[in-house]
């Protein structure tokens, strides 16, 4: 996955880190043992997914490879294959 840039756009980048904070928010709630503050949590859990689909939508995740360029990809690893 080197050669690739996988999750390097700001719209991955925002949804990880905004779901990861949501994480970390319901993680301590569930250790205090308040059920409100773990549930908030786990909305922002989904606010950062909602927030990277909606980035990506705007633009700000990866392009859409064309029909082509999976062609030509598929026969570049066939051909390593043989």
């Amino acid at each position: 996955m080197a050669g690739t840039s996988h999750g390097h756009t700001p719209a991955a980048w925002t949804g990880v880190i905004i779901a990861f904070i949501g994480f970390c928010v319901a993680g301590v709630f569930m250790v205090a043992a308040n059920p409100l503050g773990f549930w908030a949590g786990i909305a922002v859990v989904f606010i950062g997914g909602i927030v990277g689909l909606a980035m990506r939508a705007a633009g700000l995740g990866m392009p859409r490879e064309s029909a082509e360029l999976a062609q030509a990809r598929a026969r570049a690893g066939q051909a390593q294959i043989s």
